[in-house]
């Protein structure tokens, strides 16, 4: 990894991967960051980068992964011995609003920078071909929804339900095709629920801390009862390197945190905690802002990671259990509040989305 490429390094994940990358003893390479920047890229979570290593080590390049030209002349310019692809369209709200958005960016530009960096690829020597790879970033939600009981592996079939979900596995179908077609080599990850900092606040665990924080209602989709494997997202960068560095090509790695929680609880703790950390004036506690409000069209009960793969084979097991890293989340978001009051002042209001 002396040359890598990061698509979506604006994002929630993308960004924490770049300051996960820099801050990784054994890198020592330079990284280009290609990033749309639309409504949740945000050049904000990467300033400190930017002024240390800007120029550098560190450089950005905006462009849509859908413009093949683009994609073929920086891949060519910055001539890569890594692409980690994260950028995506990834609200599952937003999608059932507008799903075509969703089929362009993570379908068309998934095979647009797929064709791209197959093209760079053919160009190597055999040596530089054996150090090259393409990472792609995925989902759980491709599986569907499980019962009570079971996990999710790496062999259990794909039933997405959202537009969101099906796009992400579609996208994982045409990374597949890539390489046993064409030969590039590639390795997929499927992770669980991400939380931690920099996180777009239409995103569950954000938007219940500064709806806290404002004393707004905190909606609770049904019961509250759907379960989801929540992973704090620096373990999931480190996974992310660990695959890049070991992981067998053409092969597919489940990341998930051990941490299985019901939407309600993931409230209630936030709730708990921010009475400690920031109690309210008025309120006895911030759970007495919860609302229970209509469910979201085709929203999945439970989703469970059986990550035994990843730990068996490449030694990977997340640090942070979800009381250490939930606590460091709301942590953050304390202390950089100038960074998501920037978000809404770009007239961005946490409303409700995603209703059918």
């Amino acid at each position: 990894m002396k040359s890598v490429i990061v698509t979506g390094g604006a994002g929630f994940i993308g960004a924490n991967y770049l300051h996960t990358l820099f801050a990784d003893e054994n890198f020592s390479g330079k990284i280009l960051n290609i990033d749309k920047l639309t409504y949740a890229g945000n050049l904000d979570s990467l300033q400190d980068l930017e002024s240390k290593y800007g120029n550098s080590r560190y450089f950005f390049v905006r462009a849509d992964i859908c413009d093949a030209e683009k994609m073929k002349e920086v891949i060519n310019q910055f001539k890569p011995d890594t692409i980690v692809h994260f950028a995506a369209e990834s609200h599952v709200d937003r999608s059932i609003d507008g799903p075509m958005e969703f089929v362009k960016t993570n379908l068309v530009g998934t095979a647009t920078l797929l064709n791209a960096a197959l093209e760079y690829y053919r160009t190597l020597q055999e040596a530089e071909k054996k150090n090259f790879r393409f990472h792609h970033i995925s989902t759980d939600e491709v599986f569907g929804s499980l019962g009570e009981s079971g996990m999710f592996t790496e062999e259990t079939a794909y039933d997405p339900s959202s537009p969101y979900s099906a796009s992400k596995a579609g996208s994982d179908h045409l990374v597949r095709a890539w390489q046993r077609t064409f030969g590039l080599p590639i390795t997929i990850s499927n992770c669980s629920n991400n939380y931690g900092p920099y996180q777009f606040p239409e995103k569950l665990i954000p938007l219940m801390i500064l709806n806290c924080l404002a004393h707004k209602p905190l909606p609770v989709y049904g019961k509250g009862l759907n379960v989801r494997d929540w992973l704090f997202v620096t373990d999931h960068c480190e996974a992310i390197n660990i695959i890049i560095r070991k992981g067998k090509f053409g092969e597919t790695y489940n990341i998930g945190g051990h941490n299985e929680m019901k939407n309600i609880d993931i409230v209630t703790t936030i709730c708990k905690i921010l009475d400690e950390l920031e109690p309210s004036p008025t309120l006895n506690s911030y759970t007495e802002l919860i609302t229970y409000v209509k469910d979201r069209p085709g929203h999945d009960l439970r989703y469970a990671i059986d990550a035994g793969k990843i730990e068996k084979d490449l030694r990977w097991k997340p640090a942070e259990t979800f009381e250490t890293g939930i606590r460091k989340t709301i942590s953050w978001y304390l202390e950089n509040r100038e960074w998501w009051q920037n978000i809404q002042n770009n007239n961005y209001r946490q409303e409700r989305l995603g209703l059918g």
